[in-house]
């Protein structure tokens, strides 16, 4: 059994959380869906605002998926949580996600 289909089951049996949902777009994104990915982000997100890891993944599904303007928002939105919580390396990943985006696809392709 996949690790998607073990995070999915325990999703069914009601255990949800920030942290299944990152693991489960971390799955799917390994799997190279990242439209089922950005959904289970997004999920994270809505249960904890805070959550600076799943605001980085979430920028790249939403890149892998051409949606430039939206990941631009998720980077930044991801690099002020980040900046609030201290977490340095994290914010300067998502700054040079950021400024890779804009440079290749405009500032809200």
């Amino acid at each position: 059994m996949s690790s998607i289909d073990n995070l999915e089951k325990l999703l069914a049996a009601g255990k949800d959380s920030a942290l299944l949902r990152f693991g489960l777009g971390s799955a799917y994104m390994k799997a190279g869906d990242h439209g089922m990915a950005a959904g289970h982000l997004q999920r994270a997100l809505a249960l904890d605002q805070g959550y600076s890891a799943a605001w980085k993944l979430l920028g790249q599904a939403l890149t892998e998926l051409g949606q430039f303007g939206p990941a631009l928002e998720a980077y930044e939105k991801g690099i002020a949580v980040a900046e609030g919580k201290g977490d340095k390396q994290a914010a300067k990943e998502m700054a040079v996600f950021a400024k890779r985006l804009r440079k290749k696809h405009g500032d809200r392709s």
